[in-house]
């Protein structure tokens, strides 16, 4: 579990690694910081994206966020960029050949929900116009923003959550626990939970 600036900030890579500015103390890594700067808590209203973030934040189930953060590009490539038409149609051929794929996670349970969740996404889509409607629902549209002094006190999971999580379950999405949708909602902006001195608070 690892947010929130009006827009997201360009494709340069920052001086995170160098500069001494305050941040969250979990963004300690050359990659987390680049993470921490640029994306966590953005909000994100674009359904490809959302769809990445939610698949990313079910894989990380048992494993560390950075982990996935370095095989991120691996899990594009390997899912068509996080379509979720090209993914909602892969066959037992397609999953046998993601589970020789050393570049992700080579779980079969993850990867079967991946396609199911696909469907799932695309009958969300189909219900509510898109998947931002709905998935924004969860905070009344726009982000909370919370006031942590310090790392300990930020939640696992919440009433939000606990709701995301119950419906989407309800609509047949797996990985979808109450603590991956709060994970989730830290990294699309849906919560801002920055640290009270990190410069990237609100």
């Amino acid at each position: 579990m690892i947010a929130a600036m009006p827009r997201r900030p360009n494709s340069k890579r920052s001086d995170a690694a160098t500069d001494s500015r305050p941040r969250c103390n979990w963004a300690k890594s050359p990659q987390m910081l680049e993470y921490h700067d640029r994306e966590w808590g953005v909000p994100v209203h674009e359904d490809r994206l959302l769809f990445e973030f939610l698949i990313l934040e079910g894989a990380q189930a048992g494993l560390s966020w950075e982990t996935i953060l370095n095989k991120r590009e691996n899990y594009r490539r390997a899912f068509d960029r996080f379509d979720a038409r090209k993914i909602a149609k892969y066959d037992s051929r397609k999953t046998r050949a993601l589970l020789r794929d050393a570049g992700i996670v080579r779980n079969r349970l993850k990867i079967s929900a991946t396609i199911g969740n696909a469907k799932a996404f695309l009958a969300v889509q189909e219900e509510f116009g898109t998947f931002d409607k709905y998935i924004w629902q969860f905070v009344g549209g726009k982000p909370k923003i919370n006031s942590w002094d310090r790392l300990q006190r930020v939640p696992a999971r919440t009433p939000e959550s606990d709701a995301m999580s119950k419906d989407l379950k309800k609509r047949g999405f797996r990985f979808v626990g109450s603590t991956i949708c709060y994970a989730f909602m830290q990294a699309t902006g849906m919560v801002d939970d920055h640290a009270a001195d990190c410069f990237r608070r609100r």
